[in-house]
């Protein structure tokens, strides 16, 4: 096991019993390391600084005694911010709609990155449209997906929080 799939079987059910998702966990950097701690809440309310304090301090806490991580490192705790990154397979369907950019870890057709409009996913298999081709990605194969910034994404997350920006 990984030290990241170790960090993540470690806090996953302590940030779930305090109202959150785990999205992600990076340790970036070689000298100074950064472990990075995205999460989101359950209700799919906006992150606050507060969220971040709380999720903070309990990740610290587990984190000191079992110490998966040898040396110094800083931890981080941030939301997936509006150009998310899309992890999970539920992921994949709650954007369906958005555009979004994948990165296959193979080459499909000779093309490992694609950009275009999430249409969800089924039976495994991540559904795009790209350049009006219906494109289908298969799940365990992406190395990496995010969601692209666009004014439709920044229209919707304006109106989901009353045209507030307090997300971090």
């Amino acid at each position: 096991m990984s030290a990241l799939e170790q960090i993540e079987r470690l806090i996953e059910p302590t940030l779930t019993d305090m109202g959150y998702d785990l999205v992600r966990v990076v340790i970036q950097g070689k000298e100074r390391r950064t472990l990075q701690i995205m999460a989101e809440r359950h209700d799919e309310a906006g992150m606050t600084v507060d969220d971040c304090a709380d999720i903070s301090r309990a990740v610290s806490a587990i984190l000191d005694v079992e110490d998966p991580i040898s040396g110094a490192y800083t931890l981080e705790v941030s939301s997936p911010g509006l150009d998310r990154p899309l992890v999970r397979q539920r992921d994949f369907e709650r954007y369906a709609g958005y555009e979004t950019k994948v990165e296959m870890k193979m080459a499909i057709d000779g093309q490992r990155r694609f950009s275009g409009r999430l249409l969800g996913i089924e039976d495994e298999m991540v559904r795009m449209e790209v350049d009006g081709e219906t494109v289908d990605l298969p799940f365990a194969d992406i190395l990496k997906a995010k969601l692209l910034l666009t004014d439709e994404l920044l229209a919707e997350a304006m109106k989901a929080g009353g045209g507030q920006e307090e997300d971090i």
